[in-house]
């Protein structure tokens, strides 16, 4: 590792304490797109080359791209390095998560192939420049999130467990449509599809923008038919504690709006069959008030990326699940860093999970693994979320995301778009305040 790299990672393996006063100094935002990315990573690679340097992401598709296809593979004729299994992965120490290793025990059928890392993270240059120019105010003291705005990430080098979490919950997007499918699957392999097409648009992408507006969403399943009919109407603050989850929802059998003040923390979303609760989607979203937050530091680990090869169109969803979650020739894991960010629940509170354990990607500060523990102290749930690189919108996304009871082989996917029409993403969409409004709401349950 490069002496200057090696201080940093030093530097940032130390910074696990909790921090009132952020605020980056001239020197360290000096940084940013030198030493490091400009959303703050360490921009060399690591000693032996393993993890490469970050060269500027991909910011184009690969050549003879055609979007009515899907997202292209551009690293489809790579081959695994080598294959981390049941009986190997032991020697791998660390760098295989706690639920990963034990994912890997229980369900032997399972591997992690491991390819050649890719750092293809990616913003626009107007969401750089953003996060450059927020780094110099924006703090938190306690939970509060002061002096910061959308777009950007606000602690491109976070100190502090909350400023971890801050960084992904408001990790930049724009806006999207997408309709997308989940499976919940049983042990035995029986499963049922659930459609949910959703619309969400952040404060900035807003005419006129909406401040402390991390987003708002619009989502209504499309199957199965007991669910068609059932829309959601979120609006989500950057900062909590200036404002609360404003949630809605419609239901087609009764033709009213009803506040939805439970969408939130633990509640079990309609058609999940209690395996992901509200806030474990995207890794976590939400308030941030029911834990203690923890940064143990920075890493390096094997992690879901770069899982192109997941969105194939041509793949069918009964080709895809497996006993412990999807088919492991499906699945492509990188060496990365990774910010380590713990959360334990506080006296008092309530939530299903007692403990949970979060892995950031560093170049993007997206959740790519998650593990959560139950009321005992015992892993339960083992969350994966491959991460993909949206080439032609500047934006790091989620894709497939798995959440497997580890205690009985239940799982859920997320986010498949294999069977749906293509392209199945629409980026960089504009909101108005009446798109995501209860009189919106209405007018959508009535069509």
């Amino acid at each position: 590792m490069r002496p200057i790299a090696a201080a940093l990672m030093s530097a940032f393996l130390l910074a696990g304490a909790p921090s009132l006063h952020a605020e980056m100094s001239p020197d360290e935002i000096a940084k940013l797109g030198t030493e490091l990315t400009p959303n703050g990573a360490i921009k060399a690679g690591n000693a032996d080359g393993s993890i490469p340097e970050w060269t500027g992401g991909m910011t184009k598709p690969p050549a003879g791209w055609d979007r009515t296809k899907g997202y292209a593979d551009p690293f489809k004729d790579e081959k695994p390095l080598f294959t981390i299994t049941a009986a190997n992965v032991d020697q791998y120490g660390d760098k295989v998560s706690p639920g990963m290793k034990a994912m890997l025990k229980k369900f032997p059928n399972q591997a992690m192939p491991v390819y050649k890392t890719h750092r293809t993270f990616a913003h626009p240059t107007e969401v750089y420049e953003a996060t450059k120019k927020g780094a110099a105010t924006a703090k938190v003291a306690g939970l509060d999130i002061q002096n910061y705005d959308l777009p950007g990430t606000p602690f491109p080098v976070p100190k502090s467990g909350v400023e971890a979490m801050y960084n992904h919950t408001t990790k930049y997007f724009g806006g999207y449509k997408a309709c997308r499918d989940w499976l919940p699957v049983r042990s035995s392999g029986d499963y049922y599809r659930v459609g949910f097409c959703e619309h969400m648009v952040q404060g900035q992408n807003f005419e006129p923008r909406q401040d402390n507006r991390v987003f708002s969403f619009f989502g209504g399943y499309d199957a199965p038919s007991t669910l068609i009919g059932t829309i959601y109407l979120v609006h989500d603050p950057i900062d909590y504690t200036e404002g609360s989850r404003e949630a809605w929802i419609y239901n087609a059998g009764q033709r009213r709006v009803r506040r939805a003040p439970d969408l939130a923390y633990d509640n079990i979303d309609d058609g999940t069959e209690g395996l992901r609760t509200t806030d474990d989607y995207w890794g976590f979203h939400g308030a941030l008030d029911r834990y203690d937050w923890k940064l143990v530091g920075k890493k390096e680990m094997f992690i879901p990326y770069n899982a192109y090869k997941q969105m194939n169109p041509e793949l069918k969803y009964a080709d895809m699940v497996d006993k412990g979650g999807l088919k492991p020739d499906l699945m492509r894991y990188e060496l990365h860093r990774v910010w380590v960010v713990e959360a334990t629940l506080k006296p008092g509170t309530a939530h299903v999970l007692s403990k949970r354990v979060f892995y950031l990607d560093e170049d993007s500060h997206t959740v790519a693994l998650a593990d959560g523990y139950d009321g005992r102290g015992n892993l339960w749930r083992v969350y994966t979320y491959p991460l993909v690189q949206a080439y032609d919108a500047g934006v790091m996304f989620q894709t497939n995301f798995v959440t497997l009871d580890i205690t009985n082989g239940n799982y859920m996917v997320t986010a498949l778009i294999n069977e749906r029409p293509q392209p199945a993403y629409e980026w960089n969409q504009k909101g108005k305040a009446d798109d995501f409004s209860t009189a919106a709401i209405r007018r959508r349950g009535v069509r």
